[in-house]
This record gives C-alpha cells, sequence and structure tokens, in this order.
C-alpha cells in the first residue's frame, strides 16, 4: 500500500480525552474515531489489525476442532426469560422493541440462543461432543466507557459454547479451549496468564480468566513469577487426546495465578518471597464450565446410549477480539509509539523513500514493493514528498516491526537500511538481501 493512496489520519499531539497508552497511541495513529461513549469507528489501520487477530482466533478454533458459526447482534427477550438471565444481567443490558412492540436486546453474549440452536437440532449422544463458536459485535451498556477500546460498550467478540453428553467430556472440553487459547495469545505476542477467577452473571464453578499484565489493568491479580516464564512454543497438542491436553492445563494452571475475586492469602503467602508478585492485568479472556445451567432451563437434551434422555452439559469461552488490540499495545510500545509483534501488525514492513522524486530512490522502492508482494508481503510505502524526520515518526508511531529505509548515499554503494522497530538496531544491505531477510522472519508466522 503506497501511503499517498492510504488513509491514515495521524495526530502529532495527544488526544486529551485519552487516559491510557492504547487509548492514546489508537487514536494518535489514526485507528479508530469515537462515534459515542465507548463506540467506535474502526478506520482502515485499525481494521487490519482488528482482521489479522480474528484470523488468528479462527485458526486456532479450527485447529482445536471447533465449528464457526454466526448468530445476529439482536436477540429476543423471550430466550433470556427461559434462563432466567433476562431480570438478573441488569442495566448493562440494552432492552428495545421492535414496531410490533416485541421486546429484543443488543446481545451481551450468546449463551440463550446457541443453545436455543443446538436443542433445535441435536437430540443424540451419537452428535456429541460439539463445540460451535462465532466472533461477533456485542454491547454492554457500561455506566463509565473509558480507555478506548479496553472498556467500550460495543466490542468485538469471539464467544464459543461446547456441547457434551457428560461432566468429564464438558471438562476436556474446557481444558481444551485452555490449549487454544494459550497457543492463540502467544501467536499475538502476548504473555496471557490463566488465572483462577469468578463466574460472574455467565455462571457455573470453573472458570479461568486469560490476563495480560499491564500498570493500566482493570484487575489486581496475585501470581506467581514463575508461571510468566511458561510457553506452548510450537509443540503439537493432540486436542483429541484429553490426558495430553489436561497434562498442558496442569501444567499452566498448578503454579498460583489468582484474580482479587478468588485470592487466598494463605497459598499466595506458602510461596517463596522472591516469587510472590502483586500487579495488575488486562482481561482478555475468560472459560467456563456450566454443566446444566442453561440445557435444563431450556430444555436442551439427548438421548443417551442406554436410551435415557439427559440435559447437555455446557460450557462458554470468550475472548475479547477488539480489546485485544489495546491490551498488545499496553504491552508493547515506547515511547515514541506503538511495537507491533509480528503475528498482528497492519503491514509486515515499512518502506520509506528518503529522496522522494529522486529516480534511483522511486525505482528502488518500487523494485523493493513489488520483490516483497510477490512473496506475499504487503509493505506500507512511505511516497509522500515529506521530510525524513516526518516519515521516521509516522512509522514508529504505527509500529511496523520492520523498516526499510531508501536513499542516494545508500544506493550509491548499492545498499539499503534494515531496521528493526523493537530493538532500533539498522543494518545495511543488499536490496535483495532485505527482501529475503523480512520473507525468513515472516515464514512461519
Amino acid at each position: 500500500m503506497r501511503l499517498t493512496r492510504y488513509f491514515l489520519p495521524v495526530l502529532k499531539e495527544n488526544p486529551a480525552e485519552a487516559q491510557i497508552v492504547s487509548h492514546r497511541y489508537m487514536l494518535r495513529a489514526g485507528m479508530i474515531k469515537q462515534q459515542a461513549a465507548g463506540i467506535y469507528s474502526w478506520l482502515p489501520l485499525g481494521l487490519r489489525v482488528l482482521n489479522r487477530i480474528q484470523q488468528i482466533v479462527h485458526e486456532e478454533q479450527e485447529r482445536a476442532g471447533h465449528i464457526p458459526l454466526l448468530m445476529p447482534t439482536l436477540q429476543p427477550a423471550d430466550l433470556w426469560r427461559e434462563s432466567g438471565r433476562y431480570d438478573d444481567y441488569g442495566q448493562e443490558m440494552l432492552r428495545i422493541k421492535d414496531r410490533q412492540d416485541r421486546e429484543m436486546l443488543y446481545g451481551p453474549t450468546n449463551e440463550e440462543m446457541i443453545t436455543d440452536i443446538f436443542r433445535s437440532h441435536v437430540n443424540s449422544y451419537k452428535d456429541l461432543p460439539l463445540t460451535l463458536y462465532h466472533i461477533q459485535w456485542k454491547f454492554r451498556d457500561e455506566m463509565r466507557p473509558r480507555f478506548g477500546v479496553m472498556r467500550g460498550r460495543e466490542f468485538l467478540m469471539k464467544d464459543g459454547y461446547n456441547f457434551d453428553v457428560d461432566k468429564a467430556s464438558a471438562l476436556h472440553a474446557y481444558n481444551r479451549h485452555m490449549v487454544s487459547y494459550l497457543r492463540t495469545y502467544e501467536r499475538m505476542g502476548l504473555t496471557a496468564i490463566p488465572m483462577r477467577a469468578d463466574s460472574g452473571p455467565i455462571g457455573g464453578d470453573d472458570t479461568h480468566e486469560f490476563l495480560v499484565l499491564a500498570s493500566t489493568g482493570e484487575s489486581e491479580v496475585f501470581f506467581d513469577s514463575a508461571v510468566t516464564e511458561l510457553k506452548l512454543g510450537n509443540r503439537e497438542v493432540d486436542y483429541d487426546n484429553r490426558d495430553e491436553v489436561a497434562a498442558v492445563c496442569k501444567e499452566f494452571t498448578t503454579l498460583y495465578a489468582r484474580t482479587d475475586e478468588t485470592h487466598d492469602a494463605a497459598l499466595f503467602d506458602a510461596i517463596p518471597e522472591e516469587r510472590r508478585k502483586v500487579a495488575r492485568g488486562i482481561e482478555v479472556g475468560q472459560i467456563f464450565y456450566f454443566g446444566t445451567k442453561y440445557s435444563e432451563s431450556m430444555g436442551a437434551t439427548v438421548v443417551t446410549a442406554d436410551g435415557s434422555k439427559v440435559p447437555v452439559e455446557m460450557g462458554s469461552h470468550g475472548i475479547g477480539v477488539s480489546r485485544l488490540l489495546g491490551a498488545i499495545i499496553e504491552a508493547s510500545h515506547d515511547d515514541k509509539g506503538i511495537i507491533w509483534p509480528e503475528g498482528v501488525t497492519p503491514f509486515p514492513v515499512g518502506i520509506v523513500n528518503l529522496k522522494q522524486g529522486d529516480a534511483a530512490a522511486d525505482a528502488a522502492c518500487d523494485s523493493l514493493y513489488k520483490a516483497l508482494a510477490a512473496k506475499g508481503l504487503e509493505a506500507l510505502y512511505d511516497d509522500r514528498d515529506e521530510r525524513a524526520g516526518a516519515k521516521f515518526a509516522t512509522m514508529d508511531l504505527i509500529g511496523l516491526p520492520w523498516r526499510i529505509t531508501v536513499g542516494p548515499r545508500g544506493l550509491a554503494n548499492g545498499v539499503v537500511e534494515l531496521t528493526s522497530r523493537r530493538t532500533g538496531v539498522s543494518e545495511e544491505m543488499a536490496p535483495e538481501a532485505a527482501v529475503a531477510r523480512i520473507a525468513e522472519i515472516y515464514a512461519g508466522i
């Protein structure tokens, strides 16, 4: 993408309404525009990251054997009355009526609707296990929306729901989700710690939140510092192998890690003092096992092998897709701007032409741009007639992981400059070598 043809409304000054780093940089980098309190338009750069995060979530859900569908944003109130949650949910639920005076709501979550879909089409244990998920916009009428996409009223969320014939199978689905989430967050360059948490209005006894450590986090967390060193890495996990999946979950949940709602001071004090940590965390996902909470109230049953009819065992699993952008920025930035991990960057590399209009520099930039495209890498080419300092400031602000700088002096020596945004280290090399290096970096991403 050539910057002269792109829509990138960057701001030089910090917006007065932005209180935290991610909100400030998302506004300054032209990623979002507020339309109402807690409601944002996603501008082209922000949408590219949002789409990349969705892609990773889809890939890891499908790798775990989960099946995508799409449910509507508006839901009939009668479904929520069946489960007993319509009056209990509180003022965060946006309740509306259509022209036929039918009561509707803008969905904050989808347990009732997915249970209705299940009970309409599945009645035998032979169709289980089954996990369905979607990525959809949701609305919760926060009393004080703030911090940009971190605490908005409208947000994009992945929510999945498992249906199983017995508790053991449902707990395997719970573990399967935990492993898939660990891999999802690692691919985004995040250390997201699974912490024992409170189930809130979803219900159920077993639940973990995934939290990214950041000073701006809304939750106080208590943990053994050794948990931050655990990595799933590239290990292969057989999601159908209950013992293997359970072993991974045990590895990541045995060390103490809890939110303030479930904190146990006695257990925490038993950790060696040097590993005892108290910090703030940003919630980026949560998984629940809640048994038959919804299936009993809504009549979602299956016939078992012996002919008996039982309520299906269920769980739900959410990832805050739009919130993840804010969390990634909170965890990865400096005083110049965002530092995107390679897995979620809007563009893999930026090309800066130091002397726009110079025949040799223009030709070299065009050649780099085409060579990267031939390898499936779309660069952001700053071909504006701007001074070098302004171009560098823009690239630093929007945070692309790599930058190739092209100028007449370097070209006279047959080289361009490849710079890492994270380390700031630059290296001169032939243009062909720079393309090869970038292609190698992104080959496994």
